[in-house]
């Protein structure tokens, strides 16, 4: 059997700014389609030492696979870094950056000259699309320096560094690869249920006893008012794999309920979003303290029934008149106003939601890092909503 190792790439991980989630993914897909993995280990953004983790580990292992550093910054180094791990230079692609100008504008947005640089793949790599993001991942055959280590060709697999795009290369490309490559004969699938209103630790005692289960895996994700249950299954056939995945997601969802808000690539803001329309409601919000990321979030999702919304300052005892004149302001049938407030220790969320059916007002606090307090209160504010919708259908 083919033998791994990862590599996560960024100073954030090393500062303990961000928890790398990504290598306990991979590392439970490589061990689904009987890959041994040896070592993991965490760079920083430097391309010297990127580099130089590349080649000791092309030393003892068949696989290598890395994720971060894709980005357009000056400190997302890891495609140079892997050209010189190589020995070859980076090569820029005209297609590669077609397709991220086009998934750009699809935000309404024109890309900027530094995006380019995500555009320039190792000379002779295969290029892997992200159909989820603008960073394009790759893999480089090579053959290891002759320092002792075992003749054969080796791989160098360089994917994006956000969890979800990661997960989306890992099992839609990388998987196949790695299966034709090394004549892996098992299949993986893996579905990831989203989960909102709930934390993970009510969650892990719902279905505490099905991460137990060995395949399926079953594992947890928290996002910050968002807990993802991956169902990740090995079988001979994508056929059965698809089975034993449904047998578990049906088995989840009896247990979670409406607590379960979509799956894959669903987000919370566009099932929300679908809720509404099939009452045939439109949307404007108003928020304050969230520096425009509810409002990001609709417009992002570009549902024809969102029909806008606004900043301004709000105290808790206005919510419900801001929410009645965003209503007039916009012509729509829904508001949704929110407002969050941080003192000291103190964080203060107030929500207000007007439909066809009145106003409803409730008061939150959140507990966590300051720093997530802003999409914490925008997932638990979406989400009430959602909730709000689906109860006025029944």
């Amino acid at each position: 059997m083919p033998t791994a190792e990862i590599i996560t790439i960024g100073t954030e991980l090393l500062l303990g700014e961000t928890a790398d989630t990504n290598t306990r993914f991979i590392a439970q897909t490589l061990r689904g389609l009987g890959v041994d993995l040896y070592r993991t280990q965490t760079v920083g953004d430097n391309a010297g030492r990127i580099a130089e983790a590349v080649r000791a580990a092309l030393q003892r292992a068949d696989i290598v696979i890395t994720t971060g550093g894709l980005g357009p910054t000056v400190d997302d180094p890891t495609r140079q870094a892997i050209a010189d791990a190589a020995g070859v230079t980076l090569e820029f692609h005209p297609e590669l950056w077609d397709q991220i100008v086009a998934r750009i504008a699809r935000y309404g947005r024109t890309p900027t000259e530094n995006q380019k640089r995500q555009a320039y793949i190792p000379l002779g790599a295969m290029v892997i699309e992200n159909p989820v993001g603008t960073a394009p991942a790759f893999i480089v055959e090579t053959s290891p320096v002759p320092m002792g280590a075992e003749a054969g060709l080796r791989v160098v697999i360089t994917l994006p560094g956000v969890p979800r795009e990661m997960e989306t290369l890992l099992a839609g490309a990388v998987v196949p690869y790695l299966q034709k490559r090394f004549n892996l004969q098992d299949v993986i699938l893996v579905r990831t249920l989203h989960v909102s209103g709930i934390g993970e630790g009510v969650l892990d005692e719902r279905v505490g006893d099905l991460e137990a289960l060995k395949n399926p895996t079953i594992g947890l994700t928290a996002h910050s008012g968002i807990v993802d249950i991956r169902i990740a299954a090995k079988a001979g056939s994508a056929t059965e794999a698809g089975r034993l995945i449904a047998d578990v997601e049906k088995d989840v969802r009896l247990r979670l309920g409406d607590d379960v808000f979509g799956a894959d690539s669903d987000t919370l803001e566009n099932i929300t979003l679908a809720a509404l329309a099939q009452r045939g409601w439109s949307l404007a919000c108003v928020e304050s303290g969230l520096d425009g990321a509810l409002l990001r979030r609709f417009e992002q999702a570009g549902h024809p029934l969102y029909r806008g919304g606004n900043q301004q300052a709000l105290q808790a005892g206005s919510l419900g008149q801001a929410a009645e004149k965003t209503n007039q302001e916009f012509n729509s049938s829904v508001a949704l106003a929110v407002a969050l407030s941080i003192s000291g220790e103190s964080q203060d969320i107030s929500v207000a939601v007007i439909t066809p059916l009145g106003r409803v007002e409730r008061q939150l606090t959140y507990g966590g890092h300051p720093k997530n307090a802003v999409r914490w209160t925008v997932n638990s504010a979406i989400d009430w909503l959602r909730r709000i919708a689906l109860e006025a259908r029944k």
